[in-house]
């Protein structure tokens, strides 16, 4: 199968500084894309060799740049959408989450991950790294319908034969599609006992897997760590040994200057989540200084019951205005570095760097089309400033992950939205009665 995009406006992502757009068709066979044309002189040649098996697509008006990277979700979460809101973390997690999560089953997960999954589609989030219990249903909603997904089972004190159970029925769902791959998940340092800890990193090094974490999110959590072995939530899971593994952070919200070393010295890849990290009064990760000191930040919705959505555009103007608030300067984390966030960076932290995130001749084939005919999107003086601080996830009309459709005329291809629905309700109406 073979794809032409016609005169769009391609935002590239591929140079630091490149935030500047071209006028370009661009042509995708397989799951690469493989003609970047900016003079039309090669599109003849694109359409001849692929002239049996092509879908042609007229993209003026629009811009065509790479699918957004939600580093961090909990997808299944869907369900609980706006359940307990308003209340400190750790209240939160103990009095309301955790109970109704004990009786979720697996039919529920795979409903919240079909809900959550659809979402970040029509939003043009092309890739999510997900953390929950029973991610290997995540995984098969995720082959289903059509999305990249790194899955996270998930661990916590009193829950490790389950999750074990699920990290080897993950590895076997990922054998069968290059779209998945598999990470471990520690909970968090203040969730789960050191022997459990160390359990798990063993696990990661017998099956070669990376590490997918929450770090630093909240004071609570780095005097809890500080009172039981002397030193930060940063140290105590470096010291263990898990940052010597490729490892996504999530939140890294209270950080010293030696935990900022560390995460740069070990290559960890932050995950920023403004709008959860705002709910729940966490407080302000410093993005700026980690960028300026080498670390690498991606960006993440956290789950849809601390946030309460999964739109990454919220996150990207979240992200950049969050920081300039903060730090007293309107010049720090413009907004291309927001967008490099949620694309390039998001594909570093996974080491996809080069593959995914970018519009480039060799990459995956994972891009978008985002309508520019709306109010909002006009004058156009600067592209990238409007697309972060204008964009919206209702502006995304085509999804193309893989070098698939999956995204027309921004709807779910093949998804039953009225089916959904209902069976939502009905999952959500029996977990309240339990």
């Amino acid at each position: 199968m073979a794809l032409l995009f016609r005169n769009a406006t391609t935002l590239t992502m591929t140079a630091p500084t490149e935030g500047h757009p071209l006028r370009a068709n661009v042509g995708i066979e397989g799951n690469r894309i493989t003609m970047i044309d900016a003079t039309g002189e090669r599109t003849a040649e694109f359409v001849k060799r692929n002239a049996d098996n092509l879908t042609d697509i007229d993209a003026q008006g629009q811009i065509l740049m790479p699918g957004l990277i939600n580093l961090h979700t909990h997808a299944a979460m869907t369900l609980m959408r706006s359940y307990a809101d308003d209340i400190p973390l750790m209240t939160w997690l103990n009095d309301h989450i955790w109970p109704l999560e004990a009786k979720l089953t697996t039919d529920d997960i795979t409903l919240g991950a079909r809900l959550g999954i659809a979402e970040m589609l029509e939003g043009g989030t092309t890739t999510f790294a997900d953390m929950y219990w029973d991610e290997a249903a995540v995984a098969r909603q995720a082959i289903e319908m059509g999305i990249r997904t790194v899955v996270s089972p998930c661990f916590v004190d009193g829950r490790m034969e389950g999750f074990e159970s699920d990290v080897v029925e993950c590895v076997t769902v990922a054998k069968e599609c290059d779209r998945v791959s598999v990470r471990v998940a520690p909970h968090a340092p203040y969730s789960c006992s050191k022997a459990n800890l160390q359990r798990g990193l063993e696990v990661c090094r017998e099956l070669n897997l990376a590490v997918h974490l929450h770090l630093s999110e909240t004071d609570d959590e780095v005097a809890q760590i500080a009172a039981k072995y002397g030193c930060t939530p940063v140290e105590f899971i470096d010291s263990l040994g898990y940052l010597d593994l490729p490892a996504i952070a999530a939140h890294c919200v209270k950080l010293t200057d030696r935990d900022i070393q560390i995460l740069r010295d070990k290559k960890v890849g932050v995950v920023h989540n403004p709008q959860s990290n705002m709910k729940l009064s966490s407080g302000t990760a410093p993005v700026w200084r980690l960028q300026q000191e080498g670390v690498s930040v991606a960006l993440g919705t956290d789950g849809t019951c601390s946030n309460n959505d999964l739109d990454m555009w919220d996150e990207m103007r979240s992200a950049a205005l969050l920081q300039k608030v903060s730090g007293n300067d309107p010049t720090v984390l413009p907004a291309y570095q927001a967008l490099r966030m949620a694309t390039v960076e998001g594909a570093k932290a996974l080491g996809r760097e080069g593959e995914l995130g970018i519009v480039a001749e060799g990459a995956l084939a994972d891009i978008i089309l985002v309508d520019t005919s709306r109010p909002h999107f006009h004058p156009l003086h600067d592209i990238v400033s409007t697309l972060v601080y204008c964009g919206k996830a209702a502006d995304v009309k085509t999804v193309v992950v893989d070098g698939r459709i999956v995204v027309s005329d921004g709807v779910v291809v093949g998804l039953n939205y009225t089916e959904l629905y209902t069976e939502v309700d009905q999952h959500v109406a029996r977990l309240i009665r339990k």
